[in-house]
This record gives C-alpha cells, structure tokens and sequence, in this order.
C-alpha cells in the first residue's frame, strides 16, 4: 500500500466553538494561530513563529477536532497519519515513509497531525523489537521535525504522553494538556448540545465521562426516543 493512502485529508472542517476548551487552552492555540497568520512579518523582524504543537492528555476530550480547527483557521490542508498504520517492524521501510509524508506537508504548507504519537515511545521501549533500532526511528523523527519549515504546521498527540522520548517532546514549541471534564464542565457541554432539542433538557445526564463520550450518549439517546416515538405513532 502506498503511504498516501494512510493519510486521511476529507474531514469535516471544525472550528473552536465545537470543542470544549478550557480558556487558557483557547487562549495558547489562538496565539498559535495568529504566529502562523504573520509568520511573514516575525521572520523579517528575525523572529522564528512556533509551528509544532504536542497535544497530550485524556482520549475524546477534543485533540483530533482541534488539528481540525486549527487548518480551517488557517485555510490549510489537514494530512492526518495515525502512527500506529505505519510503524512497521521493517524500521528503515518506517523511517523512508515518515519522511515521504513529511516532504509532501512540506511542500504543500499543510498542516501534519500525526496521531498515536507514543507509538514511536512505546516502541523504542518495546522488548519484542531491537532497541537499536528503534533508537535508530526515534532519530530520524527528531531529525524530521527539525527540518520541518516553519511555514508548515506540525501537530501531534498523544494519549500517553509519560511515555514519549524525552528528546521529541522538546522539539514542540507548545505542549497542551487535555483534561477530562468535571461535572461543571459537562453540565455546559450537555447544555450547548440540548440547545437544538429542548424536549430533551430532562435527559439523564452521565458524569466522568469524556466529551466524546457524552457527545455519543447524548446523540444515542435522542435517536433511540425520537424513532420510539414515529414507530408508536405507525403503529396506531
């Protein structure tokens, strides 16, 4: 299969008010958006506009969608490569495919995410596979990322971020950490989702559970009543 073939570049465009963002959270990626939209006036007056963004912490609390927003801020092409498609046991055919996929952001000042970013952690650690080898992809990364332009945006996450080489999380500029929402936090997400369905305002609302979650429960439970409902009324 060609690497191509892995990046994923169709999903629908996001923007920050679908994610529910902390404020000081908001507030870093919009001043990261707005180095990237004078990225030209920094670098005549010598100062280099931070591109690479690690976003780390709890499944479902919105990392993918804000890659997403960040390119249709931007107006650029989102090229998406879940690292787990591509670590492969043959590490130099891992190492020629990452830097296919680097040089093709690089030439079309996209934005990269690369997802399941500890895979290349938890790989180098693995017993199954020879260390230095993986010492050997962990480098070639490194090198990767440094050689990316600054006129191309790198982001990655990470659920595992206690795991990742120490040497890669210093090559991002800024490091975001996703927490799972509190019951304060969800009550506003449930309440911005039921905005559209008010009949439903008495639902059951479940806690400790991440937005994603709550998204697919909210989302579940309205379909499951409203087809109850028509299937009672076809049948009267």
């Amino acid at each position: 299969m060609n690497v191509f073939d892995l990046l994923v570049t169709n999903k629908k465009p996001s923007n920050f008010n679908d994610i529910a963002l902390s404020a000081g959270n908001r507030e870093l990626l919009l001043a990261f958006i707005s180095e990237q939209k004078y990225s030209k006036q920094l670098l005549e007056h010598g100062l280099e506009p931070n591109n690479k963004l690690l976003l780390h912490g709890s499944s479902g609390c919105g990392k993918t969608m804000t890659a997403n927003a960040i390119a249709a801020s931007l107006g650029r092409n989102l090229l998406t490569l879940s690292l787990s498609t591509i670590v492969s046991a043959r590490i130099g055919e891992t190492s020629k495919s990452l830097k296919l996929v680097f040089d093709k952001a690089s030439r079309e000042k996209a934005v990269l995410f690369l997802d399941e970013f500890d895979q290349l952690g938890k790989s180098r650690s693995s017993e199954d596979t020879d260390v230095g080898e993986m010492r050997r992809l962990v480098n070639s990364i490194i090198q990767l990322i440094d050689y990316y332009p600054s006129d191309a945006v790198l982001i990655a996450a990470t659920n595992h971020y206690e795991v990742l080489d120490i040497a890669l999380k210093r090559r991002f500029q800024l490091k975001i950490s996703y927490e799972m929402p509190g019951k304060a936090q969800l009550d506003a997400f449930y309440d911005n989702l039921l905005h559209n369905y008010p009949d439903f305002n008495t639902l059951n609302r479940q806690y400790g559970i991440s937005y994603a979650e709550a998204k697919d429960y909210t989302m579940t439970t309205i379909k499951r009543s409203l087809i109850e409902k028509w299937a009672a009324e076809e049948a009267v």
